[in-house]
């Protein structure tokens, strides 16, 4: 410990001692001055940094004047601009007369060395604008960059986009949620809205993924199918539930591609048609009354608070039509526990993805398909580093309750 403590304050002196001949010699009054200080040493950094892969190139100091093993002898330099997170800095990089010298510090054509790669597509997954990004650069690194160079390294990204979205899947979910949020995109010299399909997925451990995006002109139970084919196709094999809203023949498409899924309509969505046979001076109690049905402790529990329902709000028999025509959805969920019913009864956690999606589409039209993929990749991106591999809350009690049910017990176990 007292090693560690002493080895501490003598690096702490060191830094001291650097940071006082530093203001010594600058004098810095404010922070740009601070900046232009640390340009100035960056130039020399780099210089005897590279000077020193010289000397490991070559095999001798540059004022050997012994005799060498090698014809290769130092050859001048070449001036370089670098741009670096403090702005351009001018360098002089070190050459040799048979031209082999392959700096590992600054490679060759290599004049970018702030790391703004990472940076432009961080802001570009924020939903920033090309002028935008190359604005905010140009005043915070002092160096410009054009719309082209940004939209290049946005291009970067689709061979990755494309990996990603042909991987191969898990064979096994336990909830996938599906939904559908509408871009415009410009076409043939008109905007278009286009649907863009998502399906976020819950593993075997709670963890979530997102399987892919798909883009279509419309939603349709023709493209639901095709998709769950390609995600069969990449690798799935058996989901337990698949929460969904309420598109024409969706269930059935998607039980003659996974036989054995239970599919859930959102009830948040069956709220929501039903509500549209409803004035708004009655939402509050009318929401009020349907959540006694959904979150009642039990089945016969539900049924009774759906016959109080029915007579209280008899006047409104479009809305009351709504949930007699899919009381069949609020009654499987209650064939499970409380916390699996939590997960299952709504598409929430797939909305709050197209949620994180309007935020950097809002702006406006894209110009074509390719520029909206690449920002809700990297959007994709950013939400995985949020996630960080957690799972999901109280899933030792989801567990638990799928469990308890022997032919799901089954199911799970096998893909353990």
């Amino acid at each position: 410990m007292r090693t560690n403590i002493m080895a501490r304050k003598k690096e702490d002196t060191k830094k001291n001692a650097l940071v006082n001949a530093i203001l010594e010699q600058y004098q810095p009054k404010s922070v740009d001055d601070m900046q232009n200080a640390l340009k100035d040493i960056f130039g020399p950094m780099f210089e005897a940094m590279l000077n020193g892969e010289m000397k490991s190139h070559l095999g001798y100091e540059s004022n050997d004047r012994t005799e060498k093993d090698t014809e290769n002898r130092r050859n001048g330099y070449t001036k370089k601009t670098l741009k670096t997170s403090t702005g351009n800095v001018p360098v002089k990089v070190p050459r040799d007369r048979e031209a082999t010298f392959e700096p590992l510090l600054v490679p060759k054509r290599k004049r970018d060395v702030s790391g703004i790669e990472d940076k432009v597509l961080s802001m570009y997954a924020k939903g920033m604008s090309q002028r935008d990004i190359a604005d905010t650069i140009e005043g915070i690194y002092g160096f410009e960059i054009s719309h082209e160079t940004v939209s290049d390294i946005t291009d970067s990204v689709i061979e990755e986009l494309e990996e990603w979205q042909n991987r191969p899947l898990k064979k096994f979910y336990t909830f996938l949620f599906v939904d559908c949020m509408y871009v415009t995109i410009r076409k043939d010299y008109e905007t278009k809205n286009y649907a863009v399909y998502t399906i976020l997925g819950y593993d075997v451990d709670g963890s979530k993924d997102i399987l892919g995006l798909w883009l279509n002109e419309s939603e349709s139970k023709h493209t639901w199918m095709q998709i769950f084919d390609e995600i069969k196709n990449r690798g799935v094999e058996d989901i337990l539930f698949i929460s969904m809203d309420g598109v024409s023949g969706l269930e059935e498409g998607a039980k003659s591609i996974f036989k054995d899924t239970i599919v859930q309509r959102c009830i948040v969505h069956l709220i929501r048609n039903s509500i549209k046979y409803v004035p708004s001076k009655d939402y509050k109690a009318f929401t009020a009354n349907l959540k006694k049905i959904y979150n009642a402790p039990s089945l016969k529990a539900a049924q009774a608070e759906f016959d109080k329902f029915k007579q209280t709000w008899s006047q409104y028999s479009g809305a009351i039509d709504v949930w007699v025509r899919n009381w069949n959805h609020v009654e499987q969920l209650f064939d499970y526990g409380s916390a699996v019913r939590k997960i299952m009864y709504t598409t929430n956690a797939v909305e709050s993805i197209n949620s994180s999606f309007r935020k950097v589409t809002k702006k406006g039209a894209f110009p074509n398909e390719t520029s909206l993929l690449k920002i809700l990749y990297l959007r994709i991106t950013e939400l995985y580093k949020k996630w960080n591999g957690r799972t999901q809350s109280n899933w030792a009690m989801v567990r638990n309750q799928l469990d308890m049910d022997p032919n799901i017990q089954s199911r799970v176990r096998k893909y353990m």
